[in-house]
C-alpha cells in the first residue's frame, strides 16, 4: 500500500479559517443551524470537499454530503462524519474537527491516487447541536428515520418554523421530500466520527485520544410552570402561587437525584430558564426552563426522571401551580461496535499510541447511525476539559493523532 500521511498544515487553516465565521466578540463561534453563518461555512466547506475530491451535495434533511466513489459504487459507503453548528458563544473544534478531519483523509487518499473499493461518504449532519429550535441531532435523527413530522413545526426564538428555514437554506433542500434522504440498514458499511472529549479525563491522564465505547443517552424537557403574577411588594408569601419558587425546588431536586450515586455517570442540567412577564418587582405568572439528564444506563436515567416528574406534580399541587412538561429528545444510551472499536485499537497499536478505552457522556451524531450501522469515535484531548465555551481548545498535534487513527483504521475498511 502506498504511503499516505495526513497534512498538519492545511487541517490546522482550515479549522481556524471555518472558526472566522460566526466569530463572536469573546472570539468563540456562534453559528445556528440553518443561518446565513451556517450558509457561508456550509459553502466553504464544500469547496474543501471539492478540493479533496469529493462531489457534494445535500439531503433534504440539509445534511451536507460529500462523496467519493469507489471501484464498486455499489458497495455501501464508509461514513465519516459530525457537525458544524455550534452552540450560542461556543468554541470553534466542537464537531468541526470530525468534519475536516474527514474531509483531509479523503484528501490524502486522492493525492496519493490510492485505491478503494468502497464508497467514502463525508457528512456534516444539519443541527447536531438544538441551539435554533431545541431538540438536537436533527440531521442525524433524519438521515435514520428519526424525524416526524412535529419537527419541522418547532419555531426558533424568531418564531420560524424550521419547515421555513429548510425551504429558505438553498442548495436543493425541499423539506416535502425528505423520505428520500432517509438511509436503511446496510446502506452504510461504517461509521466513524472524531471528536474533542469535551472532559478532562483525556488531559489529566496525559493520552492525547481516546476510544469511545458507548454513548450516554441524553433527555431533554422543557418544563412549564404555571402561577399567579402580583406586585412584589403587596402579595403576602403565604397567599402566593409563585412559579419561580416552585421552579426553585424542582432544581434543587434535579441537582440532589444526579448525584445520590456518586459512581453513576449521571447528570442534570437547567441550561436555559425564563419567567413572564420578567420584572423585577412582579411575582412570575409562568416560569419555563430545560431540562437535560444523561446516562449510559438507561434504566437509572429514566427513574430519576420519573422521579423528577414526580416531585414537579407535587410542587405544583403544594403550590397551586399548573405544570407542562414537554420530552423534546429522548435518545437511547448506545453502545459502539466491537468490531469497529477492535479496528481503532490495531490503529492505534500500529501507530504507536497508547489509548484508553471511555465512555462519553456527550451526545453524538453516531449514537444516531448506531440505529442503521456498526459505529466507532475516537476522542481527542481538549484543554481542561472545557467545551461549549470560547475558550474550547484542542492542539493540532492532538487533533492529527485522532485523524491518523481513524485514518488506519478506514483504510483497513475501504
Amino acid at each position: 500500500m502506498k504511503t499516505v500521511t495526513i497534512n498538519k498544515e492545511r487541517l490546522s487553516i482550515h479549522i481556524e479559517k471555518l472558526g472566522e465565521i460566526g466569530r463572536t466578540k469573546d472570539n468563540g463561534v456562534q453559528r445556528l443551524a440553518l443561518s446565513k453563518e451556517d450558509r457561508e461555512a456550509t459553502l466553504l466547506v464544500s469547496e474543501w470537499m471539492k478540493a479533496a475530491g469529493l462531489t457534494v451535495s445535500h439531503d433534504h434533511f440539509g445534511n451536507l454530503i460529500g462523496r467519493k466513489e469507489g471501484q464498486n459504487p455499489n458497495l455501501p459507503p464508509i461514513m465519516i462524519g459530525s457537525h458544524i453548528d455550534s452552540v450560542r458563544n461556543g468554541g470553534k473544534f466542537d464537531g468541526v474537527i470530525g468534519v475536516l478531519a474527514g474531509i483531509e483523509i479523503v484528501h490524502a487518499i486522492s493525492e496519493t491516487n490510492l485505491s478503494h473499493d468502497y464508497p467514502i461518504e463525508v457528512v456534516a449532519f444539519c443541527e447536531e447541536e438544538g441551539s435554533r429550535f431545541h431538540d438536537g441531532l436533527f440531521g442525524s435523527r433524519g438521515m435514520v428515520g428519526k424525524v416526524v413530522d412535529e419537527d419541522f413545526k418547532k419555531v426558533d426564538d424568531n418564531h420560524v418554523t424550521r419547515f421555513e428555514a429548510l425551504q429558505a437554506f438553498g442548495f436543493g433542500i425541499n423539506p416535502q421530500r425528505v423520505k428520500e434522504s432517509v438511509r436503511r440498514i446496510g446502506d452504510i458499511k461504517q461509521y466513524f466520527e472524531l471528536h474533542i472529549e469535551q472532559g478532562p479525563f483525556l488531559e489529566k491522564n496525559n493520552y492525547p485520544v481516546g476510544i469511545v465505547s458507548g454513548i450516554a443517552g441524553p433527555s431533554w424537557f422543557k418544563v412549564k410552570l404555571v402561577g399567579e403574577a402580583g406586585h412584589a411588594g403587596t402579595v403576602p408569601m403565604y397567599l402566593r402561587k409563585d412559579p419561580m419558587m416552585g421552579a426553585a425546588e424542582v432544581i434543587k431536586e434535579v441537582e440532589t437525584l444526579c448525584m445520590e450515586d456518586p459512581a453513576a455517570p449521571t447528570v442534570g442540567t437547567i441550561g436555559k430558564i425564563a419567567a413572564f412577564p420578567g420584572g423585577s418587582n412582579i411575582i412570575p405568572e409562568t416560569v419555563e426552563f430545560t431540562l437535560d439528564i444523561r446516562d449510559i444506563d438507561l434504566e437509572r436515567r429514566n427513574n430519576i426522571i420519573q422521579k423528577i416528574e414526580q416531585k414537579i406534580k407535587q410542587v405544583s399541587e403544594s403550590r397551586g401551580l399548573e405544570y407542562e412538561i414537554e420530552r423534546n429528545v429522548d435518545a437511547v444510551p448506545v453502545n459502539c461496535s466491537e468490531n469497529v472499536i477492535n479496528s481503532l485499537k490495531e490503529a492505534c497499536r500500529n501507530l504507536g499510541i497508547e489509548a484508553p478505552v471511555m465512555v462519553s457522556g456527550a451526545g453524538h451524531d453516531a449514537m444516531l447511525l448506531a440505529e442503521i450501522t456498526e459505529i466507532g469515535m475516537v476522542f481527542v484531548r481538549c484543554k481542561n476539559g472545557i467545551s461549549h465555551q470560547p475558550n474550547e481548545w484542542a492542539e493540532i498535534d492532538d487533533i492529527v493523532t485522532g485523524t491518523n487513527v481513524l485514518f488506519e483504521a478506514v483504510l483497513k475498511q475501504i
